[in-house]
């Protein structure tokens, strides 16, 4: 019977008349799924993109509040050592800041009028050192061009091609730096005269269950600051000593200015190698070529040495990070935040290790527990509840941090690392 010009049954499609009774692809099998996103998902991607472009728009002010906090950790413990001897706590910030200022004046003084002169003879000799390099570059075939490049190196021309927009521009970097190291220095001033009180505002911000592990964190703060401090002094009394030594053997003018230079310069990540070898290297040049040659190779090797071998054990020790994480810390801040970046990582990579720590964050990979820690903490968090009960945020910090202490102080008598003994989530917590 012919089909032709019959029409499909009502509320079947053709396409679907048309294939029946042919076989059922996979393609016809698999089914259709419809995606829909949420509105709270989008909120959640807004916010998060909103939140990530106002930290890059505040960055500097956070670097800013970190070196302030850094300074604090770095000189409160000076304050209160002078305060619980019976000076007053004004007399004591004074007497602190007045010291680091003397101290780098002194630096200063010793430093910047040496180098200054130095640098200067360099420039008047550079000419005759030209010539003479030039003339040694030449006595072999394979430095010729060499030789001739350095002979045809005019440093006017180099100077006189720096434009005004240029020097300009590197002064308004120059003097926002100043300005936010000015500023760092003045909330740090801020923060320690009204310990009391900054520590209040911070307590209130958390609930009550909260804050002896937040006692506890702002403790192994203190600890991770002094770390990075001690480990920066190390590298740095390091780098002076070997410059000293070496600029002494070679018999360099200005050896103690040039390791002092040295000194300061190593705390600048990345660059500060070549900030301290650039100064030695061409006042060695009024020694010779040979002398600076090798001045330039022990620096060299120095600066490897010290960035493979001794910043990661110093670091890893002081800071409880191991030698590979304070070297992709050292990578990933650099990259991240330049030179700022790698100054403040090292610090900033120990806080978060420590925060996972304290605050008992769930790696996939650790199911470790602690019973009698538990038990511990439980019973803090029940005697500071009673002892807080009715407390301002003042006295609820100082109740909590005397605890934290005592805590600290018990484990440090039966032989254990308090940095190490973590705060659990105790059954009150939950």
């Amino acid at each position: 019977m012919s089909t032709r010009g019959q029409s499909s049954p009502p509320g079947v499609p053709p396409s679907a008349q048309a294939g029946k009774g042919r076989a059922r692809t996979p393609a016809d099998q698999i089914p259709l799924r419809r995606i829909e996103i949420s509105s709270r998902t989008i909120l959640a991607v807004v916010l998060t993109v909103a939140g990530i472009w106002l930290l890059n728009a505040l960055l500097p002010i956070l670097v800013v509040l970190v070196m302030a906090l850094i300074l604090v950790g770095t000189l409160d413990p000076f304050v209160g050592w002078l305060h619980r001897r019976g000076v007053n706590r004004t007399l004591a910030i004074g007497v602190v800041f007045v010291a680091c200022l003397v101290v780098l004046a002194l630096i200063g003084l010793l430093t910047v009028p040496a180098l200054w002169a130095q640098v200067t003879q360099t420039i008047d000799d550079l000419p005759h050192l030209q010539k003479s390099l030039a003339g040694k570059l030449e006595s072999h075939h394979l430095t010729t061009p060499l030789a001739e490049a350095i002979r045809t190196f005019k440093p006017e021309k180099t100077m006189r091609s720096l434009n005004m927009t240029s020097a300009v521009v590197a002064s308004l970097g120059v003097v926002e730096v100043i300005g936010y190291a000015a500023t760092s220095v003045v909330l740090a001033i801020y923060f320690i005269a009204d310990a009391e009180r900054t520590r209040g505002t911070l307590y209130a911000l958390f609930p009550r269950r909260f804050h002896l592990r937040l006692a506890r964190v702002l403790m192994n703060l203190e600890t991770i600051v002094g770390g990075y401090l001690r480990g920066q002094v190390i590298t740095s009394l390091a780098i002076g000593v070997f410059t000293f030594a070496l600029l002494s053997i070679a018999r360099v003018p200005n050896a103690l200015a040039l390791a002092a230079f040295a000194t300061i310069t190593d705390v600048i990540p990345f660059v500060g190698g070549l900030l301290a070898t650039t100064p030695a290297v061409l006042v060695a040049l009024s020694r010779g070529t040979l002398v600076a040659t090798i001045v330039l190779v022990a620096m060299i090797a120095y600066q490897e040495f010290e960035s493979r071998v001794i910043v990661p054990r110093v670091y890893g020790k002081a800071l409880r990070l191991s030698s590979a994480n304070v070297v992709i810390a050292l990578l990933v801040g650099g990259k991240l935040g330049g030179i700022i970046g790698a100054l403040l990582a090292l610090p900033i990579a120990a806080a978060l290790r420590m925060l996972i720590e304290e605050l008992r964050v769930e790696l996939p990979g650790d199911d470790t527990d602690d019973p009698s820690l538990r038990v511990r903490d439980a019973r803090a968090e029940q005697d500071y509840a009673r002892e807080s009960a009715g407390a301002s945020p003042e006295e609820a910090a100082a109740v909590a941090t005397n605890i934290a202490t005592e805590i600290r102080e018990a484990d440090a008598a039966e032989g254990k690392n308090p940095s190490e003994t973590p705060i659990t989530t105790s059954p009150t917590a939950k």
